[in-house]
């Protein structure tokens, strides 16, 4: 199967949808089921709730696990709501039990508890035993489908129980192997397994020198090891070395683009659950806190240049609001920045269009700009007792933060256009760009307002 573009995925679902429509279910799925889990979940994705129901009804609970694995967790609630609780349970119990648990800690209590209740009792047995780990650590990413043999096994009778317990397992690669208390006391690859004599002990053909990660370890530790050993799955252990569960390499990419995301989105001052698809008001609540916090501590700045305010004329004071609106600038102009750059990373931007991107960040800077600039005013009018330069200072942190969330969507999605990397790029030039844009502002409104400055 060869990856398909949006167009591709297009095309190919014309000719499925004519099968969905027509109720012709082998055309459908033959059609569907051609694709590769992840073109399915794409097309899936795109589809409203009345072509989902049907869906559901062609596609078995394992053939709906397939695609239920290749969309994000945090976007499946909406999915498993709508789908009869008996086929919910049964496509969980179908997935990677280390798919489900992620899937289970997105849903309520109320939800949870019946689709377990209704579940196979095999499969929700093994997934309870990994829902009570804490988010972010090694339990919550490891998985119970995993094989493991005995040290004191021949060669011939571990790769019987191999082939037994293979189709069950997410890998096969590396075989671990415990005593009889189930300690972890060795790592044999299955090259290993398959070169050595039958009557071999699995003792002597495993190498004992076995790196594990606690299963309270931060999933960020777990990534870093992965990826610093080239490892294709690790195991998770307790404190007496009993083996819990392994961590395969697809669940560690994930972790590292989630803390790829946190990291950058921390620096930018938005937060890491803000997506490029939510209304502008959502956004605005998000980032709202740190613009505020920010205005506050850019207003300290302007009060120690305000001690030498005696030495200065009345015109002369503006000088000492230009690092406060210069920065308020930069910061807002990064926090949009850092939403479209994630956005062009994770596709979101493609998906959702480019121009209700910039719409939404206008709309945006909208609220933000005038919740700070009514802000600014009140302070600075009671700091100074000057109305009109409160007003002046207010207006100008409004219109320069408006321009600068749009010049912080546009500037990245130009750069992408043009094949410039807008995470390297974007960064100074959205900098530079809003200081020159917020001295223009600010002096220019200050010329206006000149005449009330000086015969107040």
């Amino acid at each position: 199967m060869e990856h398909l573009d949006a167009q591709e995925r297009e095309q190919h679902w014309d000719k499925i949808q004519e099968a969905l429509f027509n109720k012709q279910i082998g055309d459908f799925r033959a059609e569907f089921l051609e694709l590769h889990p992840y073109d399915q979940a794409k097309i899936f994705e795109e589809q409203s709730e009345e072509v989902r129901m049907l869906i559901y009804s062609y596609l078995s609970p394992e053939e709906m696990a397939d695609v239920m694995e290749n969309i994000d967790y945090e976007d499946v609630e909406e999915f498993f709501t709508e789908m009869d609780p008996r086929y919910a349970s049964s496509v969980l119990a179908e997935m990677s039990t280390d798919d489900s648990v992620d899937i289970l800690n997105e849903l309520d209590k109320d939800k949870v508890a019946s689709f377990l209740t209704i579940m196979d009792k095999e499969a929700a047995q093994e997934i309870k035993e990994l829902l009570h780990y804490e988010e972010k650590t090694a339990g919550s990413l490891m998985t119970n489908e995993y094989v493991v043999i005995h040290a004191g096994q021949t060669v011939k009778e571990a790769m019987r129980h191999l082939r037994k317990e293979a189709p069950e397992a997410e890998t096969i690669y590396y075989t671990y192997v415990v005593d009889d208390q189930k300690r972890l006391v060795g790592v044999i690859s299955l090259r290993d397994l398959i070169i050595a004599e039958g009557d071999w002990l699995v003792s002597d053909v495993m190498s004992d020198r076995v790196v594990s990660v606690s299963v309270g370890q931060d999933q960020e530790e777990v990534a870093h090891m992965m990826r610093d050993y080239d490892f294709l799955a690790l195991p998770v252990v307790d404190f007496q070395n009993h083996l819990l569960g392994i961590i395969t390499v697809d669940d560690v990419m994930d972790v590292m683009e989630e803390e790829a995301n946190d990291d950058y989105s921390k620096l930018a001052g938005v937060s890491d659950t803000e997506r490029s698809d939510q209304s502008a008001l959502s956004a605005a609540s998000k980032r709202l806190p740190w613009l505020i916090i920010l205005l506050f501590l850019g207003m300290f700045t302007a009060s120690l240049i305000g001690r030498f305010e005696d030495a200065l004329n009345k015109v002369a004071i503006l000088a000492i609001f230009i690092p406060l609106i210069a920065g308020m600038a930069g910061n807002t102009g990064t926090q949009s920045l850092a939403v479209a750059v994630r956005g062009i990373a994770t596709g979101e931007i493609e998906k959702l269009g480019k121009s209700k991107i910039v719409v939404r960040e206008a709309i945006t800077g909208l609220i933000t700009g005038t919740s700070c600039g009514i802000v600014v005013t009140g302070i600075v009018y009671v700091w100074q007792g000057d109305f009109f330069l409160g007003l002046l200072v207010g207006i100008s942190i409004m219109t320069t933060l408006i321009i600068a969330t749009i010049a912080g969507s546009m500037i990245p999605l130009l750069m992408h256009r043009f094949k410039i990397d807008p995470a390297v790029a974007s960064g100074p030039f959205i900098t530079t760009i809003n200081d020159i844009i917020s001295i223009l502002v600010y002096f220019g409104l200050a010329t206006m307002f000149m005449d009330l400055l000086l015969n107040k």
